[in-house]
């Protein structure tokens, strides 16, 4: 009895620890997994904060032809994003692992492609709405929005492999968060240097297009190239504890994943949210420049400012995030949050009344600050309920398609770049952006009031619409993903007890170690364990 009460406690010890074999992450872990979002926002950044201005004040290209270009693009996306999530759940894994060797085949194109929507070739600037402009600005754009798909939908996938443990996840969306912010500050200073405010009318004599090219240029090619860096250091420092289950790929077996993902209520929620995020964020990021040009009449590290404001608070919230979302949990932290960011950005509307003057702008700054502090609960955990979300159509279904979900959600987070472009588009548009430049971009009183209604209004309503979905549409609630582990030491348990343990797959070491593996015979170190384990299969 002793010997079978001895056995049973040490598979019932085996039994609950089953997440716990594939967790376990140290403070690398958490940094190599940063670096990962730092270095594809890096590139990212130069499409956020420089592109749309470079696009309308160098390249002369018309708000409506930019917003058209972007939407197009985004169509695009529709097939590639689930081409790549297919790709990635069906593709051989490799030594290397499953999702981590995408760093290393994305990274150089990516970097070249982020410069090349950037070159001014000769000529270029010297007509407006020009073919080949055009057009070069139009393949450049899907080109890097390709390349940085190979990446990011790989990338989104890791997280799902790198750890099963609910709270690491937890972390982990965070440290993306911080790396994410830390890869956009760098692109906000190159703004901050080379824009400033236009003078003279648009292709004509004299025109100045208020960017000091040089050094725009200069700065996206160091971009790009800390970019490739972080990357690469990406790829050598993370590793995949989860191994993979055998895929048999079947007609129609992409289908399905697709209408499993459309009938998961938290998938759709999040992606939803996300969605909104990302829209509400390069809105800002992107029209905030136009308006403390034109509105407010100052340039220089004014026009970055609130964008900088917006990602400040993350650097003291990634220290409480974790230990609120502990005690209150992801959704409720995250929903309370967009509540106070909606409100922020509503409060900034009635400095209307106020005038164009600095003490309107200060007090504008401060409620930029208050909609950061309020949006970031979100963006440190948006990826932990993605995660989730992932996690509970693989319980609920048994299916296990990580690149696919992500790709899903993906999909949508590029929706939000096409509602961005065209929210900021259509603003420009309404204003009379070019039609106004009889004397340069001298805009009358009434277009600068509808600028600013239009720039603080549009956030607001896209962070009340959000706050709306995950307070009371998006169901992993605290009390829901505490059963959700349950239920996935479960599963986890019947497809060990089924032969497909996938808790406890050779991990992934860096590149060098890999490198003395392989020169080694990679496996001999299992040898031992599995020998170990035999004799106790006859006291079972």
């Amino acid at each position: 009895m002793s010997e079978e009460t001895n056995g049973a406690l040490e598979t019932g010890v085996k039994q609950e620890s089953m997440i716990a074999k594939a967790s376990g992450l140290k403070g690398k872990d958490y940094i190599s997994y940063a670096l990962g979002d730092t270095g594809c926002c890096l590139a990212f950044g130069l499409v956020t904060t420089l592109l749309q201005r470079y696009y309308t004040d160098v390249l002369l290209l018309h708000p409506l032809y930019i917003m058209l270009m972007f939407v197009v693009a985004r169509v695009w996306d529709a097939i590639n994003d689930p081409i790549m999530g297919r790709i990635c759940d069906t593709v051989k894994t490799s030594k290397w692992g499953k999702y981590r060797p995408w760093f290393l085949y994305g990274s150089i194109p990516l970097a070249i492609s982020a410069i090349l929507m950037f070159v001014k070739w000769p000529g270029f600037g010297t007509e407006a709405g020009s073919v080949g402009v055009s057009a070069y600005a139009a393949v450049t754009y899907i080109l890097f929005g390709m390349c940085y798909t190979v990446i990011q939908i790989p990338y989104g996938s890791l997280a799902s492999v790198v750890t099963l443990d609910d709270k690491e996840r937890s972390k982990l969306s965070v440290w993306r968060s911080v790396g994410a912010a830390i890869g956009s500050m760098p692109v906000m200073i190159i703004g901050m240097v080379a824009f400033k405010a236009a003078t003279g009318t648009p292709g004509e004599p004299g025109y100045d297009a208020g960017v000091n090219y040089p050094i725009l240029i200069i700065g996206v090619v160091v971009m790009a190239a800390v970019s490739l860096a972080m990357l690469l250091i990406a790829f050598a420092g993370n590793k995949e504890r989860v191994k993979p289950m055998p895929v048999v790929v079947q007609k129609g077996a992409t289908m399905k994943v697709f209408k499993k993902l459309f009938k998961s209520k938290s998938i759709v929620a999040v992606s939803l949210a996300s969605m909104l995020l990302l829209a509400g964020q390069m809105f800002i990021q992107s029209f905030y420049s136009y308006l403390i040009n034109y509105y407010f009449g100052k340039s220089g590290i004014w026009t970055m400012l609130p964008t900088v404001l917006t990602y400040l608070p993350m650097a003291f919230l990634m220290f409480f995030t974790p230990k609120l979302v502990k005690k209150f949990g992801k959704k409720e932290v995250s929903g309370i949050g967009m509540v106070v960011a909606a409100v922020a950005n509503l409060a900034m509307f009635f400095l209307l009344f106020m005038g164009k003057g600095d003490a309107a702008l200060y007090i504008f700054m401060v409620f930029c600050l208050l909609s950061g502090i309020g949006l970031n609960f979100f963006v440190l955990q948006v990826w932990a309920m993605a995660a989730d979300s992932i996690d509970e159509i693989e319980v609920k279904t048994g299916s296990r398609d990580d690149g696919t979900a992500y790709a899903f959600f993906m999909f949508f987070r590029k929706l939000g770049q096409a509602i961005s472009a065209i929210a900021v588009g259509a603003t420009l548009l309404a204003m009379g952006y070019y039609e106004s430049a009889t004397g340069g971009f001298v805009f009358s009183d009434g277009q600068l009031r509808l600028m600013f209604i239009l720039s603080t209004l549009i956030p607001a309503g896209m962070f009340g619409v959000m706050a709306v979905i995950l307070l009371f549409v998006y169901p992993l609630s605290k009390k829901r993903v505490a059963k959700l582990q349950e239920e996935k030491e479960e599963h986890l348990r019947a497809l060990a007890e089924s032969g497909n343990d996938i808790t406890v797959g050779e991990e992934q070491a860096p590149l060098k170690d890999e490198i003395e593996l392989v020169e080694e015979q990679p496996k001999g170190e299992e040898e031992p364990a599995e020998q170990e384990e035999k004799p106790e299969e006859p006291q079972e």
